[in-house]
């Protein structure tokens, strides 16, 4: 269910920015506006991680091997962290650079056309609105109750924190470049166009350090939720379970959750039913936090450990 919606997400988002990119570019070719340029620059960059996010879901199918016994899904977060050193690169630091040349020559040159520039932005804010909808739509299942920043830290399925994130971006750096360039119009300064651009470049490198912050975090490994440890924690003991006397767990895959537990269990026990008892422990998880899809339980004589 997360990988599809995640999936329509991506394409939705995919068909939006190529057309916008070639709207963009156009205005560019006809207005001169480096707000154009740097947003054109903006949706290619956009285009092409929708792209990479697609693949990494795709390499994140591939059956386990001798090499890597866990699978691949961490294919998908790699190919997310890519995606946020490409926004930064190619999206932020090109926006920064040409606003800065803007600002410097805003005497060389005004805009041509600039009813033009206004047109394709209000076109591409409303086709980017639509992506930022579908992203939306997908999202709210896996973000429940909890806010949307939370959802962006806290979500172990990168695909849809990095679309939502791009899009609202997008939506920003267009209603940013339609500012500069009518600003421009208004009081016939092409500085106004240089700060609008300088501005996106701004906005591209905060949502792109958030995102490499947190897709290094889910590149090294991180473990499930505090919700789904809690649930964890709570039907692990009883059915010849005394207690859980420690537990670790980490995220293989966005969908693919690692638990590994040593449990106390009664010295008076036989070999088959420990593995009985362990067999229905590994059923409770399983039913409480369905990510659980590898689970190690080691069983352990009750001496009254320390649970930690």
């Amino acid at each position: 269910m997360s990988t599809e919606g995640s999936t329509r997400a991506i394409v939705a988002a995919l068909a939006a920015n190529a057309g916008i990119a070639v709207a963009k570019f156009v205005g560019f070719a006809i207005t001169g506006s480096s707000s154009m340029l740097a947003e054109g620059v903006h949706s290619v960059a956009d285009t092409s991680n929708q792209g990479l996010l697609l693949v990494g879901q795709r390499g994140a199918k591939r059956e386990a091997d001798k090499l890597h016994p866990f699978g691949y899904g961490r294919s998908r977060y790699f190919y997310s962290f890519v995606v946020a050193l490409v926004i930064f690169s190619l999206g932020s630091l090109f926006a920064l650079y040409e606003g800065v040349q803007k600002i410097r020559h805003s005497g060389d040159h005004g805009l041509d056309s600039p009813m033009v520039a206004v047109v394709i932005l209000l076109v591409a804010i409303v086709l980017e609105s639509f992506s930022f909808h579908t992203a939306r739509k997908e999202s709210k299942p896996l973000k429940g109750d909890a806010s949307w920043w939370r959802f962006i830290r806290t979500s172990r399925s990168p695909e849809l924190p990095v679309v939502l994130l791009e899009d609202a971006g997008a939506l920003i750096g267009l209603i940013l470049a339609l500012a500069g360039v009518g600003l421009t119009m208004l009081t016939g300064n092409a500085i106004w166009d240089g700060i609008g651009t300088l501005s996106i470049g701004v906005l591209l490198g905060l949502i792109a350090m958030v995102l490499i912050v947190e897709m290094k975090s889910l590149l090294i490994g991180e473990g499930a939720t505090e919700e789904e440890e809690a649930a964890l924690w709570a039907v692990l003991p009883g059915q010849g379970v005394d207690r859980v006397i420690h537990m670790k767990t980490q995220y293989l895959g966005p969908e693919e959750l690692l638990v590994a537990a040593k449990i106390a269990v009664s010295p008076s026990l036989g070999a088959a039913e420990i593995a009985q008892i362990i067999d229905e422990a590994e059923g409770r998880m399983r039913g409480a936090v369905p990510q659980s899809r590898v689970i190690y339980l080691e069983p352990d004589i009750d001496r009254g450990i320390t649970a930690s």
